[in-house]
């Protein structure tokens, strides 16, 4: 399987870079920055640098021809403003979408975040709250595309904990944290799990090691 990951700098997508290249597959990912192209390399995968915020659909969608799924990683990250959580953590996705509509990838995977549909809770900061609705506005645009088999993953508060092995993984698992290494195994095995397609999933740490607990939405 080849992949390529969007935000292929990202703490969740160098993780999920090293786990598929560890198990022999191939995996780009695509960073905005020359300089982090060591890391990727590092990690296993191939470095690919095109500004998201700057790129036309046509310009990705050659990134991803030959590619067997397509992981939105990318982020605007916790010291960006409100306007590049729309360019960014919106737009991009968005962007994404469109190019893997044009280069014939239908396997689309989401790593949007908890609450990402529902108003902000009482004293969310204002840039968080332009965060979700970003996040919630991107999985809106990528859920109506008939052309993509989409997964959209919503972790809880992200964790650099190492990883368990076992989580929580359902419709609605009610709000809690999770570590970064099990974030990326998820993604991992729901790569592996077509029938996933379809399903918005809120994960969680939790007792159902992470195989059984893909197994068990799988189709749902």
């Amino acid at each position: 399987m080849r992949t390529v990951i969007a935000g292929g700098h990202g703490q969740i997508a160098l993780r999920l870079e090293r786990l598929l290249a560890g198990r022999g597959d191939e995996v780009a990912g695509i960073i905005r920055k020359p300089e982090q192209a060591a890391a990727l390399r590092e990690a296993g995968a191939e470095p690919v640098v095109l500004d998201l915020e700057a790129a036309s659909v046509d310009e990705l969608a050659e990134v991803l021809r030959d590619a067997d799924a397509v992981v939105f990683a990318a982020g605007a990250g916790p010291g960006s403003g409100v306007a590049r959580k729309e360019t960014v953590d919106r737009d991009a996705a968005v962007l994404l979408a469109d190019a893997a509509e044009r280069a014939g990838v239908r396997r689309y995977l989401m790593v949007s975040s908890m609450g990402a549909d529902s108003d902000p809770r009482p004293g969310t900061d204002d840039t968080f709250a332009a965060y979700l609705k970003a996040k919630g506005a991107a999985d809106a645009a990528v859920r109506h595309r008939t052309a993509l088999d989409w997964t959209v993953l919503r972790p809880g508060l992200l964790t650099t904990d190492p990883g368990t092995g076992r989580v929580r993984l359902a419709a609605s698992t009610g709000y809690g944290s999770v570590t970064r290494d099990d974030v990326a195994a998820v993604l991992a095995e729901l790569l592996d799990t077509p029938s996933t397609a379809g399903l918005t999933l809120e994960l969680i740490g939790g007792h159902t090691p992470v195989p059984v607990a893909v197994k068990d939405v799988a189709g749902n």
